[in-house]
């Protein structure tokens, strides 16, 4: 395809082909061409008429009356398929069969034999032989080239029936995208249609399901005292019931025969749905493609015949050069004739039974290919008529279903509109719900935005008695150096002014009511979400609960909109409002948080149900939720990490402070120890060394104590929870120390050098425990050593005795030993048993030194919280002292100021109540102006004298400009009721000629109602009909005949009269149209009779039921031929119309 550009106009080759048969036009054009003139074009070449032409660009329509230009053509790699609009009729006749014309190739004559040649007298019989073989073999040649010409010509046109098989294949997937487009659109809004009637459905249904369980809750939740009435005890009150109950009875009935509808809807979109997408799955290319394969398996024999061609025209090329050498004599001396010619003798075998044969073979080969392809384009042209059919067919079925949607549409909104009352009997309970919720968290907001409004004030009274302070104090600086009045005349004695902060009451006719009181007049259960709503809701699982929460964040806003209190409290802490403590500020805060989550919730819930969620929103809310669990999970990771930061911290102190007990319990176990060792003869002074070890246990302990509790009031908040231990060796220190009462002595002195004492005697106890250690030691080692001398002693003198006293020696020895064993076995035992003795006793004063150490913690917390009480108290009262000298001396001003301004009202009322003319009371406001304005002049320090006197001058003056303009107005009304008179007498004129007017109109619109038509008959124009010489009522039309008058009708007018009347006047009320058509009479069962064709009355209304006419008359009364159409006219009586008839004739007429 070739395109060119000139002159600005696009030129070029439009390629256009034919969907019914595959066949290609090219068309030189230019884009400014119609598509018109390529319409009439096509109508020239191919015979499809232009308005049976449907003309397609891929899913472009191409209108005539536009130019190429405006769909981008003429342009490479764009085609135009048309389709024949008769062809796509399901009547339309099957396309004929495919005419293959192959052009006729004739074999060449048989060779002659009469012509002459120069060797045909050679006296050798080889020589004579060879003019024959050439001949021979230009036959064979010649022969061949007929065959392969006839083979190429045949396989030509099998790749032209190929080609118009793409081209058909090509228009079917045109056809197939533009039914695809179409179906998709439909399908679409079908599915939208399907999911709102889905959510529709399930609601409605909702609603009729728990109309009766609603109307329960309703009636069992009472109002709130304050708001019952006579009329209104429960909510149920604010509806009718009777009606809602009606309403609910007629919406069921409607919401089942809607259903019923568009169920009977559903199975039939399901079937047309069915066949489109089964006329779309219908595939056509790998027919094509095996084509196209079977081609060029078949272009061997092609190939074949070429080179037994090519063979051929080199035999007859050998021959003729023999000859030539023959006749020229330049045969060769090796090569005699009779060698050559024996040597062709062969070569004519081959071309006669095998060359030649296998030529037509191969021709034979592609005729039946060019058979098959024949077969082939008859099959794809009955299936592309076929295939268009259908898809036409679809058309007509979808269009249909389309046509429906906006009926469907109407009925969901009546639906709608029906269901308002049951949605409105949901949303009463939820409603009344958010309404206590609004009024709790109002109250709350009041409470707060009250409070914080007096906070603002004494701050500011602070803020403003400093200032006062810092100028009395610059003032008292300056005053031995610069004179009072010059410095009054710098402006430097003028104060600060006060700050009045006064908030009108408002919302002071809310309920009383606090939150508790929502579940007691509204409870959930009975005015909250229904169960159902629930297990619907569910469904869309954390979907719909991420929509809710994103949409109750907005609803929040729009609630707290008014007061937020975050924009009154820091972002530290919340603070104090005079009068409230910190506690009652964060109640009053969350409460209304509390109520306003409430009233979101419960105003959120009857409108949650009504909004359907597409593919767009579920993948957003998808999106938005994965995001939202992600940040959530992060945000536990992180406090999970702060966490264990936090338990890993107070874990290493608590192991700190085990190891540091386990050290002191092992010290006080070892001193225990080494307390109980024999000393040589001390066994008296066992006991008193045991108490007097337990002190020094019991100071180590104090000290330790001292020790932990330095570490833990150094410690941070968060080790609360491990400094209990702490606290209770403090205890124990207390106790030990005798130091019970100092608490109350000035808290902060008396802990540092409380905390300095206990650090001392751990100093101290620590010195003691290590000198002790080592005596423990030397004193063992002492009584060990003295035992062993003693024992030495003892035996030495025996040593020296005599030798037979030994065994004596040795046993009273024995004896007194193991009597000094049992004495320390019972001493052991006896100081086992103080031991333990002393450890109850130890366990019980330790137990009451942690007693009395929570009695000393509580007793510092008491202090410390009195010590802020008492500081507040002061700088409370230190405030209201300035605020009340400050209102102290701005009520002395505003009691002068008070006594003056009594003083001048006194004499504007003498002034006001004076027995004078409205005159005089001007001149004595204008007189009590000029007299303040002198007095004025004693008095220039106050603002308030002068202002006052302003006031009455101006007051003076606007008293003057009303008298004036009072005496204007009174002429300008005196005018203007004259004016008036003569308008409402004009206006009464007026009025008479608008009634004659209108009689005259309505007299003019009656007599053109009762004209008789005589050109054309519509409803209701009034018509004439005379009764012609047949006996029926004919219509007189000037433009129309074969209108009759109905037997009905004929009837209405003719029944009460004796004989028919000439003529009948009527108002027309319906015209039928009928048309008499030929039908076939019934042949005889034994099928040999003829068909006998009788007239049949049908109307245009396309019924089935035909009524076959016989030689009656009464079945065709009007004689009408066959083909002709006639009017069965129905007419209604005029009003006011008198019927009579005579003997010889009978009227009707209008009165």
């Amino acid at each position: 395809m070739s395109s060119a550009v000139s002159g600005g106009v696009q030129a070029g080759r439009l390629l256009v082909h034919i969907a019914e048969n595959g066949h290609s036009i090219e068309i030189e054009c230019d884009e400014s061409m119609l598509v018109d003139e390529v319409q009439r074009y096509v109508e020239s070449m191919c015979g499809i008429g232009m308005n049976e032409q449907l003309v397609l660009c891929e899913d472009l329509k191409l209108e005539p009356q536009r130019v190429l230009g405006s769909y981008k053509l003429p342009s490479d790699g764009r085609e135009v398929f048309v389709y024949n609009k008769a062809k796509l009729q399901a009547n339309s006749p099957p396309p004929d069969p495919e005419r293959v014309v192959v052009p006729e190739i004739a074999d060449p004559p048989l060779p002659s034999t009469s012509r002459n040649h120069p060797l045909d007298d050679s006296p050798d019989p080889a020589l004579t032989a060879l003019p024959s073989y050439e001949l021979q073999f230009r036959y064979h040649y010649h022969q061949g080239l007929a065959v392969y010409n006839r083979s190429q010509a045949k396989i030509d046109i099998c790749e032209k029936l190929l080609r118009e098989q793409k081209v058909q294949e090509r228009a079917l997937e045109v056809a197939r995208g533009n039914l695809e487009q179409f179906y998709r659109s439909v399908n679409q809004t079908y599915t939208e249609f399907i999911k709102y009637y889905t959510n529709q459905h399930r609601v409605h249904s909702d609603l009729l399901v728990n109309l009766p369980r609603d109307i329960e809750k309703l009636r069992a939740c009472k109002l709130h005292p304050s708001l019952q009435t006579s009329s209104r005890k429960c909510l149920l009150d604010f509806v009718n019931e009777e009606n809602v109950k009606k309403k609910g009875q007629y919406c069921s009935v409607s919401h089942k025969q809607f259903e019923t509808k568009v169920v009977n809807f559903q199975k039939t979109y399901n079937d047309v749905k069915r066949k489109v997408e089964d006329l779309l799955s219908i595939k056509t290319s790998l027919t094509v493609r095996n084509s196209e394969a079977v081609i060029k398996e078949h272009q061997q024999y092609i190939n074949e015949q070429k080179s037994i061609m090519q063979s051929l025209s080199k035999d007859v090329s050998t021959v003729k050069k023999l000859v030539d050498d023959c006749l020229g004599g330049q045969l060769s001396s090796s090569l005699r004739p009779h060698d050559a010619v024996s040597a062709l003798g062969p070569m004519y075998e081959v071309h006669a039974k095998n060359h030649l044969p296998q030529m037509h073979a191969c021709d034979r080969h592609i005729s039946k290919l060019l058979d098959v392809f024949r077969d082939k384009k008859n099959e794809m042209n009955q299936f592309v008529h076929n295939y268009m059919q259908k898809i036409t067919c679809a058309t007509y079925l979808i269009k249909d279903a389309r046509l429906q949607f906006p009926v469907f549409r109407e009925a969901m909104l009546r639906q709608h509109n029906q269901f308002t009352d049951l949605r409105v009997l949901r949303g009463i309970g939820p409603s009344y719900r958010a309404s206590l919720a609004e009024i709790v968290r109002r109250k709350a907001a009041v409470k707060l935005y009250m409070g914080m409004a007096g906070q603002l004030a004494e701050r500011l009274a602070t803020k403003r008695e400093a200032e006062i302070r810092r100028r009395e104090e610059f003032l008292k600086s300056l005053v031995p150096y610069i004179p009072q009045d010059v410095l009054a005349s710098m402006g430097l004695y003028e104060t600060p002014s006060q700050c009045d902060v006064n908030i009108a009451p408002f919302d002071m006719s809310l309920l009383d009511i606090d939150i508790q009181d929502i579940d007691r007049y509204a409870p959930e259960h009975l005015v909250g979400q229904s169960s159902r709503s629930d297990r619907q809701r569910g469904s869309r699982g954390s979907l719909s609960m991420s929509q809710d929460s994103s949409h109750s964040i907005d609803c929040e806003e729009a609630f707290t909109g008014t007061l937020n209190t975050e924009d009154f409290i820091d972002n530290s802490e919340l603070l104090e409002i005079a009068g409230t403590s910190k506690i009652e500020v964060e109640n009053a805060k969350l409460k209304a948080d509390l109520a306003a989550k409430i009233a979101i919730l419960s105003s959120i819930i009857p409108e949650m149900d009504m909004e359907p969620l597409d593919d767009s929103e579920l993948d957003n809310l998808r999106k938005e939720t994965a995001e939202k669990t992600t940040e959530a999970l992060r945000l536990k990771d992180e406090y999970g990490k702060q966490l264990e930061s936090m338990l890993k911290v107070k874990h290493e102190q608590c192991m700190s402070y085990e190891k540091r007990i386990q050290e002191l319990e092992q010290r006080l176990s070892d001193q225990y120890m080494q307390g109980q060792k024999p000393s040589g003869g001390k066994n008296a002074s066992d006991a008193a060394q045991s108490s007097a070890k337990l002190d020094e246990c019991k100071s180590e302990i104090s000290a330790d104590g001292d020790t932990h509790r330095a570490r833990c009031t150094s410690s941070s908040e968060l080790m609360e929870e491990v400094s209990s231990l702490s606290n209770s060796l403090d205890a124990k220190v207390g106790f030990l120390q005798g130091h019970p009462g100092r608490s109350q002595e000035g808290v902060d002195e008396n802990m540092a050098e409380y905390s300095a004492m206990r650090n001392t005697q751990l100093d101290t106890s620590m010195l003691e425990s290590n000198t002790e250690e080592p005596q423990a030691k030397q004193s063992g080692m002492a009584s060990s050593s003295t035992f062993k001398t003693a024992t030495e002693d003892t035996v030495s003198p025996d040593d020296e005795g005599d030798p037979g006293s030994k065994p004596d020696l040795d046993n009273d020895i024995l004896m007194k030993m193991r009597n000094d064993l049992l004495e320390k076995l019972n001493e052991l035992n006896e100081t086992d048993s103080k031991l333990k003795d002393a450890m109850e006793e130890v366990d019980r004063l330790g137990k009451e030194l942690e007693h009395s150490q929570k009695l000393l913690d509580d007793s510092q917390m008491n202090c410390a919280h009195l010590e802020n009480s008492l500081h507040e108290a002061r700088e409370e009262a230190q405030t209201n002292l300035c605020a009340a000298e400050r209102r102290a001396s701005e009520y002395t001003a505003l009691r002068a100021s008070t006594v003056k301004m009594r003083g001048l009202f006194e004499r504007l009322r003498s002034c006001v109540h004076a027995p004078v003319g409205m005159a005089d009371f001007v001149d004595s406001l204008r007189a009590l102006s000029q007299s303040l304005a002198n007095a004025a002049q004693d008095n220039e320090d106050d603002a308030t004298f002068e202002n006052f006197r302003q006031c009455v001058h101006v007051l003076a003056e606007k008293i003057g400009f009303l008298m004036r303009h009072r005496a204007e107005l009174v002429e300008k009304i005196r005018k203007v009721e004259a004016s008036n008179e003569q308008l409402r007498k004009e206006l009464d004129e007026k009025k008479e000629l608008v009634k004659t007017l209108y009689t005259k109109h309505q007299l003019e619109k009656q007599a053109n109602k009762e004209k008789i038509s005589f050109v054309r008959f519509e409803v209701p124009e009034i018509a004439a009909f005379v009764l012609n010489s047949s006996g029926h009522y004919e219509a007189i039309n000037r433009n129309c005949s074969n209108y009759y008058l109905s037997p009905e009708s004929v009837a209405l007018f003719t029944d009460h009269l004796p004989n028919r009347p000439s003529y009948i006047v009527g108002q027309i009320v319906h015209i039928e149209r009928r048309v008499v058509k030929l039908s076939g009479s019934i042949c005889s069962r034994g099928g040999g009779g003829g068909e006998q064709v009788d007239p049949q009355l049908t109307t245009d209304l396309g019924t089935t039921d035909r009524l076959t006419i016989t030689q009656d008359s009464t079945v065709n009364p009007y004689g009408l031929p066959a083909g002709c159409e006639y009017f069965m006219v129905t007419v209604a009586m005029l009003p006011n119309t008198v019927i009579h008839s005579t003997p010889a004739a009978t009227t009707a007429l209008p009165s």
